[in-house]
């Protein structure tokens, strides 16, 4: 098989919050009746672990039974990888298949497959149930999803330890932990990152511990709900306010240096997905993970994110998509990629056979919020300017002088006039 590889070393976050570093490697050569093309994200840290090699191992096996269709993937970093389809789409040039961030802006254009003209019933119906409601727009399903993962809170138990406190189950619980780190001369007793980088999912994950979020039950946004406005209302008198989340605001401190911090042993707690054991472990920091708290107890839902994969119109070769697209589906592939990088699989069966594997028991306190989890609201084509906004805004909300309610209001506002756009 012929290789053609572009690269570039830029790090960059995905809708996960996992870092990518290859800029491109083109999979694929020798001749074929069909040829599809699939534009895929990078999951890998480094050359080592790049999602080229998943891809190219999971084309030799397909190419092999299916000689008369070729598929040609090009895997490129989270920082160029929703442009570089983006680009192909306006010249005219669409992939078959792109395996990226966002579907809905492409579904509202009328420019995908619906995922049931694709898949066999099987496997269409394998997807879980809520991250299949998240790739619908108008209750049809476009975006199929492709990794997933979920928050719980993480602890550091040398700290905790030497506070002598235990795990918070309440938000109340929580503050009184960090009075008690913050006592003891840890930096970040609480690392609160709403900051641009990923401001939103730290957001969300407050939001769904009072019981609000970013839309209400008929998925109209309502960021300045009585319910949002309290949470925040809490987090800047109780933790801000009282000088327990650290040096730096919270509105100036992205994830990935919050994660760095909580690696080198400065942080108390925080929110965090599955790629931080893996840093942690990495520099020796003895930690905890559990549910995340709420306001009266154990949040009764957490953050779910995805990634998706979308099938395009413009070639045509439906039927070769969508047989590609089962293998690709099939609970082994899944399984694969999931435990390469730390990810929670996007099927029952693949989420089944992990929760009773031995293998994958580092990554069940995450499984286990799955099933309960809420995800952004991905199917309005507005999320993607109303996303932007609240890694910009939020932040304000907290800030020494700011006003939850100002700056979710306005947020709300920005909101209604994307939705007024779409």
């Amino acid at each position: 098989m012929q290789r053609r590889v572009r690269t570039r070393a830029i790090a960059v976050v995905s809708a996960l919050g996992l870092t990518g570093v290859l800029g491109g490697c083109g999979l694929g050569g020798g001749s074929s009746d069909v040829t599809l093309k699939l534009v895929a994200a990078d999951y890998g840290d480094s050359e080592s672990n790049s999602s080229e090699k998943y891809w190219q191992d999971l084309v030799d096996r397909y190419e092999a039974e299916h000689p008369d269709v070729k598929i040609d993937v090009d895997v490129y970093s989270w920082n160029d990888v929703d442009r570089k389809v983006k680009e192909m789409v306006d010249a005219g040039e669409a992939p078959d298949l792109a395996q990226i961030g966002a579907y809905a802006d492409y579904a509202a254009e009328g420019q995908l497959y619906k995922a049931g003209d694709l898949l066999s019933i099987p496997v269409q119906a394998d997807f879980l149930s809520q991250l299949t409601t998240a790739g619908e727009v108008n209750s049809v399903q476009y975006g199929m999803p492709f990794a997933s993962s979920t928050r719980v809170l993480f602890y550091n138990k040398t700290l905790f330890d030497e506070a002598g406190i235990t795990p918070p189950k309440t938000w109340d619980e929580l503050a009184a932990d960090a009075e008690a780190l913050k006592a003891e001369g840890v930096k970040y007793p609480y690392a609160l990152p709403l900051g641009p980088e990923e401001a939103q999912a730290e957001s969300m994950q407050w939001m769904l511990g009072g019981e609000g979020g970013y839309t209400d039950i008929t998925g109209t946004y309502s960021i300045d709900s009585a319910a949002n406005v309290e949470t925040f209302g809490w987090l800047k008198s109780e933790l801000v306010g009282k000088g327990l989340t650290g040096p730096v605001a919270p509105g100036e401190l992205d994830r990935a240096d919050a994660f760095e911090a909580f690696a080198a042993g400065q942080v108390g707690m925080l929110n965090g997905h599955p790629s931080l054991m893996e840093t942690a472990k990495a520099k020796g920091v003895k930690f905890g993970m559990v549910p995340t708290p709420g306001a009266e107890g154990e949040s009764k839902a957490t953050l779910g994110v995805a990634d998706w994969m979308m099938a395009f119109n413009e070639n045509g070769h439906r039927d070769e998509i969508g047989d590609f697209l089962d293998f690709v589906y099939s609970e082994d592939n899944v399984l694969a990629f999931s435990r390469e990088y730390n990810l929670l699989p996007v099927t029952v069966s693949a989420s089944r056979t992990m929760a009773a594997s031995e293998q994958d028991k580092d990554l069940k306190p995450f499984l286990d919020q799955l099933a309960t989890s809420e995800l952004y609201p991905v199917g309005n084509t507005s999320w993607a300017a109303v996303n932007a906004a609240v890694k910009k805004e939020i932040g304000k909300a907290v800030a020494p002088n700011g006003s939850p309610a100002g700056v979710l209001g306005g947020l709300q506002a920005a909101a209604t006039r994307a939705e007024a756009a779409g």
